[in-house]
């Protein structure tokens, strides 16, 4: 082994035998401990600190091989200490682990030097991989430094150290012909020495960079002002390997000049050549891109997002205003989609948003714009119209291309659309009132019946500020005090009594009168007041069922419907035991109704909230079951009491027609799983009869009682009890078996 080999070997073996050393810097000691876990081994050195300035204070000290480090930091942040790293020619490579989404944090971090930018909650695998290039690179660049130190003296061993560079090492002569080039130009760009040296630079450079590339491969100068990181894309070979391939560098370039014995570096030196160095920075580039994408994309579909969609509507206003041009914008929202993700779930939901935006890019034109708003709102941007009409025949298009069904894992699904339009500059002068004028004219082809279009009109925007004020009127109505609760008895018919009644909110407004739930529970849970009125009905339940057991009438439970966004709040079960404690109620007469629905959400957790309630005597009821996905696994695992029947099944109980399967199916499943039955909108005898002979005794409906008021309730309660009369409703009418059956209280 001659020298420069056997020194080769020291040299590397040394760097080798260096324990890798790793700084985690991050100000959650539970994340430096989780990575410190994923990433200890034999021969690495581990140290963890939970600021920048402790950061700092280590790497003055220490020699450090990579740093893991967090952006957002205790005082100085994970940048400062990165530029810092930059300004004391530190080597040490730099990986950002961050959950910061902004994309100009991501970008200056790799502009400032980080080798990788990893977004939180990471992939264990992909950090292992990034920290052990790091660390490879690392390791590859001190070895390259310690030989550069030893062997600079050694024409030999500073070739040997130009050929093992990362980088395309070359020298051009006075023309731009390249004398030298190293042999990492074979393996980034697929060419061999011969066939370039000789060549004319610009046989590499891309035709586009042509023009600022030939600054930097001739460059004369060699002071301060030399050329340093100049980014240029250099063409591959045309082999299969490197076919249609470009890549881009940095070049770093200096002119050489003749050495005047006297070390004179006058001007009067002779020009020599250029001598440069382009490093491959076409990952960093990509990575870049990547999240330049994401920060302007979508991440499911791959449509441009609000962001991006209102800079190009903005740009198409400005166009339109000197050409004198139209612009269009259609908001579009899917008809009854929720009820896919919470009947089949948010994968399929999901890949049905993706079929849907491939089928709506093939249909609007090349220069249109689609975009997805989130959820399942897409809107698009119709520049260069000649009249508003143009934009109905593309919402015909738009309505014609989703009319067939979609397959998604094996099942076909059909979609239909709502679709609002407004054309500037007659329905805004803005984006945002373009915007929000096409969603209000969306709405209203909601509230007509759905799969349609329509022109934004002012009419439109009256129905609006209607909603606005609604909204409002709805905030006032719970600190005036403006709701009522009534109530709808549950009958048992073997004990010919009642035996449960259900509590349903009604606003009193003062303006148009009565109302029922439907006409604003769902614009109470959009606008958060959902909360507020759920205490609301629940302090009041319990107040007036505390009333009644005063006066004896204590063999009452009473049910409440919940909202399945209260089991996303913390507290909602607290304030359910608290008001049933306030009023000193057995926890059993009181029971929770659910939409079935809520069974599909986040399992784990709902199953908890409902044991947590059951454990406090707290009885559950799913309400309009069948109706959703009753699978049989959720009777199984989630601890309900009843299950009550839906109205749409009951309905279909007509003479001379047949009983649903589904109906017997779901009497089989309570009778299998030991549940209570409830069956909800009875209104005629022969359903009363027919439930009875299934096996379903308990029941609630016009044909005894619509919903009435407390005071109301108080006298049929009492008539019905012993002692008080042997007449508890207003009226019976005999069934075929002779029992006596209450017909209900007169409208």
């Amino acid at each position: 082994m001659n020298f420069f080999v056997q020194s080769k070997f020291n040299h590397t073996h040394e760097v080798v035998e260096q324990p890798e050393r790793i700084l985690i810097v991050d100000d959650e000691p539970r994340m430096r401990s989780s990575l410190h876990q994923l990433l200890e081994g034999p021969n690495r050195d581990i140290a963890e600190c939970g600021s920048g300035e402790d950061a700092i204070a280590v790497l003055k000290n220490n020699d450090m091989d990579l740093v893991l480090l967090d952006i957002h930091l205790p005082g100085i942040s994970g940048l400062d200490v990165m530029e810092w790293l930059v300004n004391f020619n530190a080597t040490t490579r730099v990986i950002m682990v961050s959950a910061d989404a902004n994309i100009d944090s991501a970008i200056r971090a790799l502009r400032g030097g980080a080798v990788e930018f990893i977004r939180k909650p990471y992939d264990l695998e992909e950090m292992q991989q990034k920290v052990d290039n790091a660390l490879l690179r690392s390791r590859l660049e001190r070895i390259n430094a310690l030989m550069t130190m030893r062997l600079e003296l050694s024409e030999r061993m500073h070739r040997f150290l130009v050929e093992s560079s990362p980088d395309i090492i070359y020298t051009l002569d006075t023309d731009g012909c390249f004398m030298f080039i190293n042999g990492r130009a074979e393996s980034l760009l697929g060419y061999s020495r011969d066939e370039l040296v000789g060549c004319h630079f610009t046989a590499i450079v891309s035709d586009e960079d042509i023009d600022i590339a030939r600054y930097a491969f001739t460059e004369r100068r060699r002071d301060t002002r030399a050329t340093t990181n100049m980014e240029v894309r250099l063409k591959c070979n045309g082999s299969h390997r490197f076919e249609s391939r470009q890549i881009v560098v940095v070049v770093s370039a200096m002119g050489v000049y003749e050495e005047n014995g006297d070390g004179d570096d006058s001007l009067a030196s002779r020009f020599l050549g250029t001598y440069g160095v382009a490093r491959d920075i076409t990952e960093r580039k990509k990575a870049e891109e990547t999240i330049s994408f994401q920060a302007m994309h979508d991440h499911l579909t791959h449509l441009p997002n609000r962001r991006l969609f209102k800079d190009r509507l903005e740009l198409s206003m400005s166009q339109a205003k000197r050409n004198g041009r139209l612009v269009g914008v259609m908001f579009l929202d899917l008809d009854r989609f929720k009820l896919v993700n919470d009947t089949h779930g948010h994968a399929e939901g999901d890949e049905l948003l993706v079929n849907v935006a491939h089928r709506l890019r093939n249909c609007v034109r090349g220069g249109d714009t689609l975009a997805r708003q989130g959820g399942d709102e897409f809107t698009v941007l119709l520049p260069d119209l000649y009249r508003p009409e143009d934009a109905g025949i593309i919402a015909e298009k738009v309505l014609d291309v989703l009319k067939a069904p979609f397959l998604v894992r094996g099942q076909e699904f059909r979609a239909t659309a709502s679709i609002g339009i407004a054309v500037y500059p007659s329905d805004g002068d803005s984006a945002d009132v373009l915007l929000k004028n096409a969603d209000i004219a969306m709405y209203k082809v909601k509230a007509t019946g759905k799969n349609n279009y329509l022109f934004f009109t002012p009419e439109m925007n009256a129905c609006y500020h209607e909603r606005i004020s609604l909204e409002n009127e709805l905030r006032q109505a719970i600190s005036n005090s403006e709701f009522e609760l009534y109530y709808q008895p549950k009958v048992s018919i073997c004990g010919d009594r009642i035996v449960g009644l259900e509590a349903l909110i009604r606003w009193r407004h003062p303006v148009h009168g009565l109302l029922n739930p439907a006409s604003f529970i769902d614009l109470a849970e959009e606008s958060g007041l959902i909360c507020d009125i759920t205490d609301w009905v629940l302090a009041e339940a319990c107040s007036q069922m505390a009333r009644w057991r005063e006066i004896g009438l204590d063999n009452l439970r009473i049910s409440v419907n919940v909202s399945p966004s209260e089991f996303t709040h913390s507290d909602f079960l607290e304030r359910i035991v608290c008001n049933i404690t306030k009023f000193g109620l057995p926890t059993d007469a009181v029971e929770i109704e659910i939409t079935e629905n809520l069974l599909l959400h986040d399992a784990p957790g709902i199953i908890d909230k409902m044991r947590y309630l059951r454990n406090h005597g707290v009885r559950i009821s799913i309400d309009d079951f069948g109706t959703r996905y009753s699978s049989l696994n959720y009777l199984r695992k989630f601890p309900i009491n009843t299950i009550k029947i839906d109205q749409s099944f009951v309905r279909d109980l007509a003479a001379g027609t047949t009983v649903s399967p589904i109906l017997h199916a779901i009497i089989g499943m309570a009778r299998g799983f030991g549940l209570h039955l409830v069956a909800e909108g009875v209104e005629t005898m022969f359903q009363l009869e027919t439930l009875n002979e299934l096996g379903c005794d308990e029941m609630q409906g016009y044909l005894f009682s619509k919903p009435i008021p407390a005071a109301e309730v108080k006298l049929m309660l009492m008539n019905s009890l012993p002692g008080f009369s042997s007449q508890w409703h207003y009226g019976t009418r005999s069934s075929t078996s002779g029992m006596a059956v209450p017909v209900g209280l007169p409208d």
